[in-house]
């Protein structure tokens, strides 16, 4: 089966939508416990879109955003990139730390807590397809970064780019009080780990 991204019908996309589900629950009693304090999620939206229209989802290629981008490999493989706006990672920092986050710039403490907080959030996702498939799947330490939307998404696009030319958006928000956070997930396997994944499941054979 030449298996593409556009190929996806309704039943894949909602188990796609119930893994999502399962892995924004997850983060969100992660988050929880990492900053002691109530966490309350939204439904993810689930998207397939081309991924030349990314930066404009996050809202131009120009926008300040943190990228933290993980590998996953085992039983499927591919990668992972979660991007927060720069209100988003100031307020997970800012709840993180009990303080407010000030300045442009982040020190070395509170990218290495970004770097965390994405290894969370990403190995909640990676656990639910885990748990979901039964399959073995493992992440790769996190990288963190603090750049434009165009030059952090310019890398795994090109990437990507050489496997299909749409990609899968989970858009996640999370609420502690006032403080919200949108965390948008790119999450990139290559084909064929979609038909492990999809037959390990019962909804995709052989032919």
């Amino acid at each position: 089966m030449n298996f593409k991204l556009e190929n996806l019908q309704d039943l894949y996309i909602d188990i796609l939508k119930e893994i999502g589900n399962i892995g924004a629950g997850n983060a969100a009693t992660s988050l929880s416990k990492m900053v002691s304090s109530k966490i309350d999620m939204e439904v993810p939206a689930i998207e397939i879109l081309e991924i030349e229209k990314t930066v404009e989802i996050l809202g131009g290629e120009e926008l300040i955003v943190a990228g933290v981008y993980i590998e996953f490999h085992g039983d499927i493989n591919g990668t992972m990139l979660l991007i927060l706006d720069k209100l988003s990672s100031d307020n997970l920092l800012s709840m993180l730390f009990k303080k407010p986050c000030e300045g442009e710039f982040y020190n070395d403490m509170e990218l290495s807590a970004l770097q965390e907080i994405g290894n969370i959030l990403a190995s909640s996702y990676i656990n639910s397809i885990s748990a979901f498939s039964n399959l073995k799947v493992n992440i790769s330490v996190p990288s963190v970064s603090i750049d434009m939307a165009g030059s952090i998404l310019s890398v795994p696009a090109i990437e990507y780019g050489q496997v299909s030319d749409k990609i899968i958006l989970i858009e996640n928000r999370l609420k502690e009080g006032k403080n919200e956070i949108v965390g948008n997930f790119f999450l990139m396997p290559d084909m064929d780990s979609f038909k492990v994944l999809f037959k390990s499941l019962g909804v995709l054979n052989d032919e």
